[in-house]
Parts: structure tokens; C-alpha cells; sequence
């Protein structure tokens, strides 16, 4: 096995230069995508709703320690039943910074550093049952698929892929390793997210007919500086690319209390770019007096502002949108209307209504109450303390460890990482056919019309504790 794996990446682990991979959008023509977009696939085995064997021990390797990185290893380091035992990242100071965050805990894992292929030998151990990957996005699926052939579960920060062909490798390989590759849409765990999730399994809302999700996130002067994104990676993903670059924050929740995958599934999309207005002025007025960014001037930068348009099998209706270079407030929408209520989360406060006026302050924090998940009385206030956007973050991990060491399916399984990460490029297509519609992919090959929805009752779970004050 580990000579196929080695073989494999002699292709795959080209991905990181952009050689394979990353850029396999920009080189296939329209025709090509679509026709990857439209394939049908016979299912090896069906991973949603799947329950692995169970962990007493979840033994972790962690690829990638710059932005992302650094948090999950702090949050894991608090979860009874987690062993830290691989650090990896291209830079030896940022292993040597999450190394000393370290002392003084259980945990002594092993560095992985100073080459572009070190990380195998981590994903090669006999003694790891989980890679948390947090790199670069051409890196997800050389690095998922690789650690699903090595006998790893995955967890793969957003997107988990960039091309429908990307996608549709670790839809397969995940079905034929029976290896967990979930997406760590964080979004999806945040407090009223899971509220309005909760709210919509006891029918609050009545039949949903309509849902909206965004990443409205000023990050233009995040994207220019020379001490963000190694590399500058995360601006070279916004040039020579036109659509929702990063939809999975606001769709993920809306998925989830549409049942997609589980249910519903999405027929076809629409959409549609401004132009850009902000990134190509922004280059031109940074490389005038530093010669650094000359080899951004003269790009063709995404819109500011994209729209896309989803409509079910069942007839609902979904909104995204993405906007990470103007000047506006953060806001992810998160909208959900229903035949009984409705609900909205930005501009904040969150607000429900039942019939034409908001409900007001003793009247939301009654629904509050009634309504609370049950995943959030056991960490809500625990996330809360130790953080994580809020607390969101760790109440994501809590929940990934818990369904491991419980043998519990997950809430988010390959067919959600897969279909919500193809929004993408599929956009992308759009945007290039003047908001022509593109039939989405059904990656569960039919699935959906029997899969159970996500379940978040903590049935046969909730048992692994916080270690609060490690």
C-alpha cells in the first residue's frame, strides 16, 4: 500500500506547485467541466450515516500550523481521549511554536518539518488514526486522499476541494477505504445555527421553502499583506478565478436544515459576478512604490461581489453570496424561511418572527430555552470559555472526537464536503456562461432520497469530557 500511495503522489503531490490539481479548472475547457460535473458513478458503499469502529484513543497528525492549525491543536489538546502525535508544517517555527504551546500537557507529539513531502512519513505511522489537515487549499486532496489510502480518518479544513474532479476522488475514495474525510465547516456549529437546526427538526419553522448564507468578510488588506497567507496563497486563489471562491460558511448550515444529501438534494445552479472594483486598484496602488507586488498588478481579479442561486429537487430555493474585498460589515446572512417562521442572523442581533413582527427580547430568549441543542448544554459554555470564533470551533472538534470514540456517524461526511466545495467551481462556470444554469452532481449517486437527516440529540454519544483546565 505504501508503495500506491507513493506512486500516487508522484501525480497528486504535484498539486501544491499548481501543477496538477489546484489548476485543473483553468485548463479544462467548459466542455470537460461539465462533463465531470454530469457524470453519473455507482455508489462503492454509502458513507452517510456510516458508523466506523470505535476509538477509545483518537491518535492525531497535523498537517499545516499557520493560520488555522495552531487553534485546533490548542482545542484538541482540552478533549478527554485525544492524543496529539504528529505536528507538521514546511516551517520549523511555527512546529516549534505550537511545540512549546505544549509543555506541560500529555501531549509530546513528533516534528515534521523543512520539506514539501515530509508529511507522509507522519500519514505513514501505524499509531495515528486522524490527519487534521489545514494547508493550503491545493493541498486538501493530495493530502485527504493520500491519508484515507493509509488507513486515516480525515478532517480537512474549508474547501475540502477546488475541482468536481477533486471532489469526486474523495467521494470515492472515502466509499472505498470506509475512512471518514469530513470538511471542519465550523459554521455549521455555531449557536444559533444550531438553534435554527434544532428549531427546524421540531417543525418550528413548518415546511422551509427558502434559505440564504454568505461570506461577506473584508479581507482585502489581509490578502495584500506580506505576513498573512504564506506565499500569498489565499490572494493568488482571487485572481484568474470568478465566482464563489468560498461558499461553504453560509451554505453548510442552510444544507443542513434543508436535509441536502439527506432528503433534498440540489438540481442546478445560477450565477452571476459584479465586476472586480477593488483588488486589481489595490495591487496597481501597492506595487507603484513596492516592487514586491508587481507580479499582482495587471491581474484580472475576481467581482466583488458574487450571487448564487440554488434550486432543490424538492423545490427550494438557496441564496449565497461572497464578498471578501468591500468595505461592509462581516455578515454570513444565514436566513431560513419557512411556511410557519422565519428566521435571520445578520445584521446582528439574530432575530425570529412568527408572522410579520419580530419576536422581542423575552420572547427570543424563551425560544432560547426550549429550543437549545442538546450538544450545546453539554459544551456550549465550555466552547465559550476556551474560544474558537466564539466557541463554535471547539464545539466542532468536541463533536468530531465524541462521534469517533462513540462510533457514531458524523455530522458532516464526504458527500457534504464534496457537493458544498463543488459550488465553486461550478459558480466559476456560471459566471463564465453569462449566469447560464450547471446541473449540480449528485455525489451520493441517488442516496439522498433514503439518508437519514443529521442527527444532533447526542443519541449514544455526549460521553467524552473537557479538559478544562489543561
Amino acid at each position: 500500500m505504501k508503495n500506491n500511495r507513493r506512486d500516487f503522489l508522484r501525480i497528486t503531490g504535484l498539486a501544491g506547485l499548481g501543477l496538477v490539481s489546484g489548476s485543473l479548472v483553468s485548463c479544462k475547457s467548459s466542455n470537460e467541466i461539465m462533463a465531470s460535473a454530469s457524470r453519473l458513478k455507482s455508489q462503492r458503499f454509502n458513507m452517510s450515516g456510516y458508523a466506523a469502529p470505535k476509538l477509545d484513543k483518537v491518535r492525531i497528525g497535523f498537517i499545516g500550523l499557520g493560520m488555522r492549525g495552531p487553534g485546533g491543536v490548542e482545542a484538541m489538546s482540552k478533549i478527554e481521549g485525544v492524543e496529539i502525535k504528529g505536528l507538521c508544517d514546511l516551517r520549523p517555527k511555527e512546529v516549534e511554536k505550537v511545540q512549546k504551546m505544549l509543555e506541560g500537557t500529555p501531549h509530546n507529539p513528533v516534528s515534521y518539518t523543512g520539506s514539501d513531502n515530509v508529511w507522509k512519513e507522519m500519514v505513514d505511522r501505524d499509531d495515528i488514526d486522524l490527519i487534521y489537515i489545514a494547508t493550503p487549499w491545493d493541498w486538501h486532496v493530495p493530502m485527504a486522499v493520500y491519508s484515507m489510502e493509509a488507513g486515516k480518518h480525515v478532517a480537512v479544513e474549508v474547501p475540502a476541494a477546488k475541482t468536481i474532479d477533486e471532489c469526486w476522488e474523495l467521494v470515492e475514495t472515502s466509499e472505498r477505504t470506509k475512512k471518514h474525510c469530513m470538511m471542519l465547516e465550523n459554521v455549521c456549529y455555531d449557536f444559533f445555527e444550531l438553534l435554527t437546526l434544532n428549531m427546524a427538526r421540531q417543525g418550528y419553522f413548518g415546511e422551509i421553502i427558502h434559505g440564504e448564507g454568505a461570506y461577506i468578510h473584508d479581507l482585502i488588506d489581509l490578502n495584500f499583506s506580506k505576513d498573512g497567507y504564506q506565499d500569498m496563497w489565499r490572494l493568488r486563489e482571487n485572481y484568474e478565478r470568478n465566482g464563489n471562491l468560498y461558499p461553504t460558511h453560509g451554505l453548510g448550515p442552510i444544507c443542513q436544515i434543508m436535509n441536502i444529501n439527506r432528503g433534498d438534494q440540489m438540481d442546478y445552479l445560477t450565477s452571476l459576478s459584479s465586476n472586480d472594483f477593488s483588488m486589481a486598484d489595490k495591487a496597481k496602488e501597492l506595487a507603484s512604490s513596492d516592487d514586491f507586488y508587481e507580479p499582482f498588478a495587471g491581474k484580472s481579479y475576481r467581482g466583488n461581489m458574487n450571487t448564487t442561486t440554488i434550486k432543490t429537487k424538492n423545490g427550494k430555493s438557496i441564496m449565497i453570496q461572497h464578498d471578501v474585498s468591500s468595505p461592509r460589515p462581516y455578515s454570513r446572512i444565514h436566513l431560513v424561511s419557512g411556511t410557519k417562521a422565519f428566521a435571520r442572523k445578520y445584521p446582528l442581533p439574530a432575530r425570529i418572527s412568527k408572522g410579520h413582527d419580530w419576536l422581542n427580547e423575552a420572547e427570543m430568549k424563551s425560544l432560547e430555552e426550549e429550543y437549545a441543542p442538546e450538544i450545546v448544554k453539554k459544551v456550549g459554555d465550555m466552547a465559550k470559555k476556551i474560544g474558537g470564533h466564539g466557541g463554535m470551533d471547539f464545539i466542532m472538534r468536541w463533536r468530531l472526537i465524541d462521534c469517533l470514540r462513540n462510533g457514531l456517524p458524523l455530522d458532516q461526511d464526504v458527500y457534504d464536503a464534496a457537493l458544498w466545495s463543488a459550488i465553486a467551481p461550478l459558480a466559476e462556470e456560471s459566471v463564465k456562461k453569462r449566469a447560464k444554469s450547471i446541473d449540480v452532481p449528485d455525489f451520493t449517486n441517488g442516496s439522498w432520497k433514503t439518508n437519514a437527516p443529521v442527527d444532533i440529540t447526542l443519541a449514544g454519544g455526549g460521553t467524552t469530557n473537557v479538559l478544562i483546565n489543561q
